[in-house]
């Protein structure tokens, strides 16, 4: 499995290209046979789909979606124009997401896609950037606060409906990402009391990791629309791991092995507020 995942992830990068501004983009003929679609034409509606979800996320199409006119070679040699699609690294997110989900390599492009186009979007924001750890520690554990609102709702809508179920549920993704770990371990792990929540006890890294192990868990069950506990778990069982495989597969550091911060969520939201009262005084 793991060389598989290296090798899709390799050839995910071979096809990358660089257009006139210096951009980095995909050509969709040759993405379309990465993702093992045996005709281009068949990989179209997928690429019309990506389109749709582009605009419902508020992007500019164009901005993601070049129409360009591309030489081929057909038979014997011959050149020939054919109509092609430059893509962005998001627009090759959502044409993954778009994909037909029984081919192996749809998922692990998933994956990909995504980890890389949250890294990317992370690299760009400058305002994050100058961010001091402790500051963004702040900013991803309230952005997953409002995500872990909206997975709770997705796995409700699957069938996950009892506090218990969800605690069983969010296990399944703690252990996939956390390579079997399960949330009492991780707690044993962190050397954290039974009352503290694991998610105020983690660093920006591990946060930023959680943060994408819900928002894709989020997504695969409603994109996929499954039903039933057991096949919530298994989902975002399945999503803990691939992002578990994807950074090892970047030579990033294990979740587990990433280090626990001195002080908590809670602990800094109170220096937080103590410090914004000071300033009010002056």
């Amino acid at each position: 499995m793991e060389n598989k995942i290296n090798t899709d992830h390799q050839s995910f990068e071979s096809i990358r290209q660089t257009n006139e501004q210096g951009q980095e983009c995909w050509s969709a003929r040759q993405l379309s046979k990465v993702l093992a679609y045996s005709e281009y034409r068949h990989f179209l509606p997928v690429i019309e789909k990506a389109k749709e979800a582009c605009t419902h996320s508020g992007q500019v199409v164009s901005d993601h979606f070049e129409e360009i006119l591309e030489m081929v070679i057909i038979g014997s040699g011959a050149k020939r124009k054919l109509p092609d699609v430059l893509l962005s690294r998001y627009a090759c997110y959502l044409v993954v997401q778009n994909g037909d989900p029984s081919k192996p390599v749809i998922a692990n492009g998933q994956t990909y896609f995504a980890l890389q186009t949250r890294r990317q979007e992370l690299a760009d924001d400058e305002a994050f950037k100058q961010l001091k750890e402790n500051e963004k520690r702040l900013l991803l554990r309230n952005e997953l606060k409002e995500h872990n609102k909206q997975l709770i709702d997705a796995a409700a809508d699957a069938g996950v409906t009892t506090d218990r179920d969800f605690a069983i549920f969010q296990n399944h993704g703690y252990r996939g990402l956390y390579g079997g770990l399960g949330a009492k371990a991780i707690h044993q792990r962190k050397g954290l009391k039974k009352s503290h929540k694991i998610l105020d006890h983690m660093g920006s890294t591990e946060l930023a990791a959680n943060l994408f192990r819900a928002t894709q868990a989020e997504e695969k069950l409603r994109r996929d629309e499954v039903k039933g506990k057991s096949q919530a778990n298994k989902t975002h069982y399945q999503v803990g791991t691939k992002v578990r495989e994807t950074i090892k597969d970047l030579g990033g550091t294990m979740p587990e092995d990433l280090p626990t911060p001195e002080n908590s969520i809670k602990q800094l939201e109170k220096q937080q507020k103590k410090q914004q009262k000071k300033i009010n005084k002056t």
